[in-house]
């Protein structure tokens, strides 16, 4: 997520009241989590495990739970709690915003868009040329729909990032301030719910066609003409490159890859990257003809328990 507005290293510590390590004037231009941050952004981080990964980074102004030593050519901002801070700064850069209407006087829709009854269309969304909304459909703020999109009854765009911090006494929320760009020439089914991103976008690609009821995670990246059946859950942080096939209640953890061409048989689990150009099936989904195999050998077990008794 990038500022409105160029910041300062000084400005920044002013709005969490932390102490900082750098120049007052060091430039600060956005805030990001780690898989996505760029140069000029900050990231927080909590946990000595991850110290060296978030300084590491290409972030330039980490936000810390500890002094220690600053790597040339960044900034640190020394925070008691970096999650409770991170937070701050994402309700101070992107607060919500009440929507008094329907649809948003500041959302962009385009020539020959349809809107159905019912529709919520949130603040800043912008909506391209020839799209067919229907009824009951919520478009959080911020959300980016191309041209020629077609999204059915019920369908969510941008709700928060399921994600929690487990303290002692509570579960605690990270804010979400990213959003959901949805590509040109994409389907979406009835009742599918995609995420916005913690603090990028959540995106469905070009021609990448939803069926009803699946769920996509914050900050996934589906890529162009992947085609998802039905009751399909994507978690967070997920990559579908380019022309993937799902078949329906695939299950997929977070923070994983699925090649190119990739195709997933009902029913599986995805639990670890898969490479792009094969078939997969089961839980954990593996290659489709071995996984089959063990099933087939799974099938002869009986039959080789009772020889075994008929021979002792």
């Amino acid at each position: 997520m990038k500022f409105p507005n160029p910041q300062t290293l000084e400005n920044i510590a002013s709005i969490i009241d932390s102490d900082y390590v750098g120049e007052a004037n060091f430039p600060v231009f956005g805030m990001n989590e780690i898989h996505v941050v760029q140069p000029g952004d900050i990231v927080f981080v909590d946990h000595p495990k991850y110290y060296d990964k978030a300084l590491q980074s290409q972030a330039t102004v980490i936000l810390i739970n500890k002094k220690v030593e600053c790597p040339i050519g960044k900034a640190l901002l020394i925070s008691e709690d970096p999650f409770r801070d991170f937070n701050k700064l994402t309700h101070h850069f992107r607060p919500f915003q009440n929507s008094n209407t329907s649809v948003s006087e500041t959302a962009e829709i385009g020539e020959g868009t349809v809107i159905q009854p019912n529709v919520f269309v949130g603040n800043n969304v912008k909506i391209g040329r020839n799209c067919v909304i229907h009824s009951n459909v919520c478009i959080y703020d911020n959300t980016i729909i191309g041209h020629n999109v077609t999204i059915h009854a019920g369908t969510v765009l941008g709700s928060d990032a399921f994600y929690y911090k487990n303290r002692p006494e509570k579960f605690d929320k990270l804010l979400s301030g990213g959003n959901v760009v949805i590509e040109d020439n994409v389907d979406l089914g009835a009742l599918c719910t995609i995420d916005k991103g913690v603090t990028a976008s959540t995106t469905i690609g070009e021609g990448s066609k939803l069926d009803n009821q699946v769920h996509v995670g914050h900050d996934t990246i589906i890529g162009k003409r992947c085609l998802i059946a039905s009751q399909v859950g994507i978690a967070g942080c997920v990559l579908i490159e380019d022309s993937v096939t799902i078949w329906g209640q695939v299950g997929i953890t977070s923070g994983i890859t699925i090649g190119e061409k990739a195709v997933i048989s009902a029913q599986s689990g995805v639990s670890k990257s898969l490479v792009g150009n094969r078939a997969y099936f089961g839980t954990p989904a593996d290659d489709f003809r071995t996984k089959y195999k063990e099933l087939a050998s799974v099938r002869l077990i009986p039959d080789i328990i009772k020889k075994l008794d008929e021979l002792s």
